[in-house]
């Protein structure tokens, strides 16, 4: 029997059963379904967190643990590991940097670094450029928001009471400077964080650019940026309020890779060296286990369904042999071979999980998409936060390994439902087969 002929064979018998083979096909679409709409949520999840995480860190950055200093030929031997960009170093001002600008004021963090290096680091800023001249100095993207006067300090005062009886908070983002900073001139007075120190005297700065804005709306930078040139003027201000030389600064040090592909080498050579580090990379492998754990498991779940709509299967292809018990004994008086019929019966448990199984492919697009596009809203709603609907969060994804994986259960599944009845046909006695009435 031709290919063909054995096509048509198949065919022309679910044609007759239209209902119950609709019946059995709903059955293997919805259990497949199921199977990639619960395995979807951990491929969801998983993406997420990981676009949560790589645009909170720089991945290419190896942090150093400790407060040990380095010493210039640790920084050369460190220099000189392959793939190692930069080593930077960013120095903390032990003090609150106290800003005057015309009848504003406002108080920040202050950071001294290699300006170079930090434009390596950092790249474009948002506005202007990075700085040239000892008095020119680089502030955080919310720095001209925090430059308030006495009258908008009552006001965010009044916003934050009301806020907070509303049970959310105000970030004074209706307040602050309004225009832009870059060219004027500020004055910049030192406050040090130790008992009973006193302010000192104001030094004029340029801002000469503004930091991009931070990864997460709810993260605030009204950080000053000056060269390392800078640090001995500090240290000699600083020093005139008798802070002791130990206590005005503190340093971190950043290693920086030149591709996310290279930082794990980089940090096997840092650790077989003695250095303490760590990488957001580490923090990733460990949550790709983790979710390649909960994926196995709702995958196994969603298995148990394709299992359950196998049952359906089973009975219509058990059904279907004892209906044609008479064609069965007229295909093997004419010479078809048990291998032949066993085939026949098989390629029809095998339509039946091949339709199902694209159908249910289509379905879980949809549903994906579906809930992507109005949990966030539900979420918004339920909950009166819009951080729903502002975040890129994915409750739904299917990868096209999920496709296929489900798609091997579910029309593997219905070719081993089929199997039992497709030998039971051949097994059937021709003679027998014969006297059955029609």
């Amino acid at each position: 029997m031709l290919f063909k002929d054995q096509l048509d064979f198949v065919t022309q018998h679910i044609k007759k059963n239209k209902l119950r083979v609709f019946m059995t096909v709903l059955a293997a679409t919805m259990g497949c379904a199921f199977l990639i709409v619960l395995a979807s949520v951990g491929f969801g999840l998983q993406d997420s967190i990981r676009n949560e995480i790589l645009s909170d860190e720089k991945v290419t950055k190896i942090q150093v643990h400790g407060n040990d200093q380095f010493t210039e030929e640790q920084i050369n031997e460190i220099k000189n590991i392959e793939h190692v960009e930069t080593i930077l170093e960013t120095i903390t001002v032990n003090a609150s940097a106290h800003s005057f600008f015309e009848d504003r004021d406002t108080d920040s963090e202050l950071y001294v670094a290699n300006m170079h290096n930090f434009e390596q680091v950092n790249g474009k800023l948002e506005k202007g450029k990075y700085p040239t001249k000892p008095n020119e100095i680089i502030v955080g993207y919310h720095f001209a928001q925090s430059l308030v006067n006495d009258a908008e300090r009552k006001i965010i005062e009044e916003k934050n009471k009301k806020a907070e009886a509303e049970g959310t908070f105000y970030n004074g983002s209706e307040e602050g400077y309004k225009d832009s900073l870059i060219g004027k001139e500020i004055e910049l007075a030192l406050m040090p964080r130790i008992d009973g120190a006193k302010e000192t005297k104001k030094t004029k700065y340029t801002i000469v650019g503004v930091m991009k804005k931070p990864s997460y709306d709810w993260m605030i930078n009204n950080s000053i940026y000056m060269d390392t040139e800078q640090k001995p003027m500090l240290a000699t201000t600083l020093a005139a309020t008798d802070v002791k030389e130990d206590d005005m600064f503190y340093s971190e040090f950043n290693i920086f890779a030149d591709s996310m592909e290279n930082v794990k080498p980089i940090l096997d050579k840092l650790k077989d060296k003695g250095y303490s580090v760590f990488s957001v990379t580490e923090q990733l492998d460990q949550m790709n286990v983790f979710f390649l754990v909960l994926k196995i498991g709702l995958i196994f779940v969603g298995t148990i369904a394709v299992l359950i709509a196998s049952i359906g299967i089973f009975n219509t292809m058990t059904m279907a042999v004892t209906e044609r018990t008479r064609e069965i004994g007229v295909l093997k008086a004419i010479g078809a071979s048990p291998k032949l019929i066993q085939r026949l019966f098989l390629m029809e448990s095998t339509f039946i999980g091949i339709i199902g199984t694209l159908i249910a492919v289509a379905i879980s697009y949809v549903i994906s998409f579906v809930a992507n596009a109005t949990l966030p809203l539900i979420l918004e709603a339920a909950t009166g936060e819009d951080a729903f609907s502002k975040n890129d969060i994915i409750f739904s994804l299917i990868p096209w390994q999920l496709v296929l994986i489900a798609s091997a259960i579910s029309i593997g599944v219905a070719m081993i439902s089929g199997y039992r009845p497709a030998r039971k046909a051949t097994k059937i006695d021709v003679i027998q087969a014969l006297r059955q009435e029609l």
